[in-house]
């Protein structure tokens, strides 16, 4: 893990499953072109979202860092299974890299499937199995100091004091 975001988007595609990582802000125009379909009843779009408090502390942003080809073989094997095990249409996941300022997403999930059911099932399990797997530290950062974070258990690691690990 170097700690820096990518220039531009890194992304696996395979017919009907797209995962992507970008330190670009995220667009759920694009997410949900990658999964609409006239075969498409459904289509549900989850954007996780930056929000200004945590634990009653004053959130500044977030800041994501991955190693980028590990993470996204995780995201696409997430995205495999849960596209057959809710025999999806199509499944995008884009995760963001670097500071993600209040109020921006940080994720977008969309799918699409014949029925509502199985695309609102397949978009929250979806979400858990990448917060659970997905090797993606987050560093939330408070006035002050801020902590990093891992995905897979959100307990607090190494607290940053001043830009500083400590």
């Amino acid at each position: 893990m170097d700690g820096s975001p990518p220039t531009d988007e890194q992304s696996l595609t395979l017919p009907s499953i797209h995962v992507s990582l970008t330190s670009s802000p995220l667009s759920s125009d694009a997410a949900l072109s990658r999964v609409k379909s006239p075969k498409a009843g459904a289509v549900v779009l989850f954007a996780g979202c930056t929000r200004d408090t945590f634990n009653d502390k004053a959130v500044l942003s977030l800041n994501y860092s991955t190693y980028a080809a590990l993470a996204l073989r995780s995201m696409q094997a997430i995205a495999k299974e849960v596209h057959a095990k809710h025999n999806l249409t199509a499944i995008s996941i884009t995760h963001r890299l670097g500071q993600v300022d209040v109020g921006e997403e940080s994720i977008l999930i969309a799918v699409s499937a014949p029925h509502r059911t199985p695309a609102w099932r397949a978009g929250e399990e979806c979400l858990e199995l990448v917060k659970e797997k997905v090797e993606i530290w987050k560093e939330e950062r408070f006035e002050g100091g801020g902590v990093w974070r891992a995905n897979r258990d959100g307990k607090a690691g190494v607290p940053v004091i001043d830009g500083k690990a400590t």
